[in-house]
């Protein structure tokens, strides 16, 4: 099945943007044990002091933002409908990097990939073409994706 490239396949939505002086703290017991994903084993020691969620997944606080993605392009990337990326602009783009970008006043999130004579946006979802970035393309990195956040 071929999907139409004109809608970019993935809507993003901003949800938020972090300036760094309105940042909380969102600090919980973290368990420095690794876990299972084998046999069980013991929980001697489990909790350890407190991790805040900030300073795991937001390097660069006043460059980061959240969005929320709808659509199935990147999904073989992990990355699905309803799940939240967490992208900070402060971050070269580099080959291969999953990337949010305008496109034409539309944004959409894909893999990146440069040559010496072109830009290419791929999805990672076998039902979907390459989007060649043209001189005439209205085009903008928004920033990388650093993490991806989805419900179990």
């Amino acid at each position: 099945m071929e999907t139409n490239n004109s809608a970019l396949q993935n809507k993003i939505k901003i949800i938020s943007i972090f300036p760094s002086d309105q940042q909380s703290k969102c600090t919980l017991p973290f368990a420095q044990e690794l876990i299972s994903a084998g046999f069980p084993s013991s929980a001697e020691n489990f909790l350890q002091q407190p991790l805040d969620l900030n300073d795991l997944v937001i390097k660069h606080a006043t460059a980061t933002f959240f969005v929320k993605v709808i659509g199935d392009s990147m999904m073989n990337a992990g990355i699905r409908s309803n799940d939240i990326l967490i992208v900070d602009r402060s971050l070269t783009p580099t080959n291969n990097k999953v990337v949010v970008v305008r496109i034409n006043d539309e944004f959409t999130v894909k893999r990146i990939q440069f040559s010496a004579d072109k830009i290419m946006l791929l999805a990672d979802n076998e039902n979907y073409k390459p989007i060649e970035i043209t001189k005439s393309s209205d085009f903008e990195i928004w920033g990388v994706v650093t993490f991806v956040i989805h419900q179990v």
